[in-house]
């Protein structure tokens, strides 16, 4: 089990918000019952409300015993946890009010040096990030090389900016503040059990690594579909569109995952350093090469959501085509899906191999061969498949895919953290594998933005809902 965390200070900046009552709170609980947690641990919220102590207890347990009856059942163990929390009153644009939330944490209970580490999360709209670090440094809670007597570490939510400019902007605002090894910037795509495994898979297993290269490998599908729209998110979308939303951060942190060369050990740095690698080798996007490798669609209905403009043309569903100019990749295609109101809701990654020269096992010994494939499916199950051919029973040698499956569900006992537990726990430890690095959010950024502006003033094309997406995709498999 990784070692228990140092005492520390959680201070949530947006403790009334969905994220914090459907993710935080319940993942604290969670780590305090398991003993991730110290017995000395505070946990203080912080809003514009003008709430009592007791009235942000009650609103915790009320929203707690509303989503997660069964954690608040749990009741010495959930009132332990209610007296742990603290509230704090503050206008994000005020900069006095940092300074009272400074005496606030200096005035809690300082057993064990609690009060000297502070881990501040930023559950809150990613503009009001900027004013809010530059007041904790004001306020002295940031210190870029910490503090005498403990640390001071930050996590922030994507997305990181709305598109290269503006990340830079943000990563410089922080890095005045805070030195990147305190940033704790978060994809939860990367704490699940499935993304951490694919590293896991390739460079501890033998008979899959001296595969995996362009001599082998004809080409990666990454796929992350969902089969509802954008539910009461208009005008986010509206803002954000799918390339902002989804390729920006999960689908290339995956791509990077796939592609990365072996680190030089599983340090967080040299395994982000080869992630960065694969990122700024990607080939640039062109004008003409957009036409040819990007399709961008809308769900039919999109326009009539809520909040949504009537002649929208935001992208709820994007293919692309991917090149990684690299030794490893040179000329392998990657191809990224993603989309909102698709058939099915599934992330998985598909690598397909080549086929042998000759297929010695059709009725004819001419039919083109079933690629074999690994299948890295990350959710709504989490398996893993090998897919490959074998001889149908029967008089003649003719082949068909068959696959064998390993499922986390089944082969193990031991349940894995959710993402969120896994983030909290690594920002409270000081491990930054599982969070991206600033560098990488500007290389994607470079990335989506080129694409953005190739295809600006372009309308999407029209899907069905609960389809495979737009029937242009087929062109980027000429």
């Amino acid at each position: 089990m990784q070692p228990k965390p140092d005492n520390c200070t959680i201070v949530i900046f947006g403790a009334s918000g969905d994220l914090a009552a459907r993710k935080l709170f319940p993942s604290l609980f969670d780590l305090a019952l398991w003993g991730h947690l110290s017995e000395e641990h505070h946990i203080v919220g912080v809003g514009r409300a003008p709430l009592t102590q007791e009235q942000f207890r009650a609103m915790v347990a009320s929203k707690m015993e509303e989503l997660f009856p069964e954690r608040t059942a749990q009741h010495e163990a959930f009132q332990r946890f209610l007296a742990n929390l603290h509230y704090s009153v503050v206008d994000l644009a005020q900069p006095e009010d940092y300074i009272k939330l400074r005496q606030h944490i200096e005035q809690l209970p300082n057993g064990g040096g609690i009060s000297n580490n502070l881990l501040f999360y930023l559950a809150i709209p990613p503009t009001l990030a900027p004013q809010i670090v530059q007041s904790l440094h004001t306020a002295g809670l940031g210190e870029a090389d910490g503090c005498p007597h403990g640390w001071r570490k930050i996590m922030v939510e994507k997305p990181y900016g709305t598109n290269l400019e503006s990340a830079r902007e943000l990563n410089q605002v922080i890095g005045n503040v805070f030195r990147e090894k305190q940033v704790y910037r978060i994809d939860h795509y990367l704490a699940k059990e499935t993304v951490q495994n694919i590293m896991v898979f390739r460079f501890s297993n033998g008979m899959f690594e001296p595969l995996w290269n362009r001599q082998h490998i004809a080409n990666v599908t990454i796929t992350i579909a969902e089969n509802f729209g954008i539910r009461d998110r208009g005008a986010f979308y509206e803002d954000a569109g799918l390339l902002r939303d989804i390729m920006q951060n999960h689908a290339l942190q995956l791509l990077a995952a796939v592609a990365m060369e072996p680190p030089v050990d599983f340090s967080a740095d040299a395994v982000r350093d080869e992630k960065a690698k694969v990122l700024r080798s990607i080939r640039p996007f062109t004008a003409e090469q957009v036409a040819k490798t990007v399709v961008l669609g809308q769900y039919e209905g999109y326009r009539q959501e809520k909040n949504v403009a009537p002649n929208s043309t935001v992208e709820t569903f994007a293919a692309i085509k991917f090149f990684i100019d690299n030794w490893r990749w040179k000329d392998v295609p990657f191809y990224i899906r993603a989309g909102k109101n698709l058939a099915q809701t599934l992330t998985e990654i598909v690598i397909t191999f080549q086929c042998p020269p000759q297929n010695y096992f059709g009725p004819t010994g001419s039919e083109v061969c079933t690629a074999n494939q690994v299948i890295l499916r990350i959710q709504p199950e989490e398996t893993i498949a090998v897919r490959f051919g074998a001889k149908r029973p029967g008089e003649s040698v003719i082949t068909d895919p068959v696959s064998m499956t390993f499922d986390y569900k089944t082969s193990f006992v031991e349940s894995g953290l959710t993402p969120y537990h896994r983030l909290l726990l690594d920002a409270m430890a000081g491990e930054q594998m599982n969070f991206i690095r600033q560098d990488s959010v500007e290389y994607s950024w470079g990335i989506i933005d080129a694409i953005r502006q190739a295809v600006a003033g372009q309308q999407p094309e029209s899907y069905p809902v609960h389809s495979y997406g737009p029937a242009g995709i087929s062109r980027l498999y000429e």
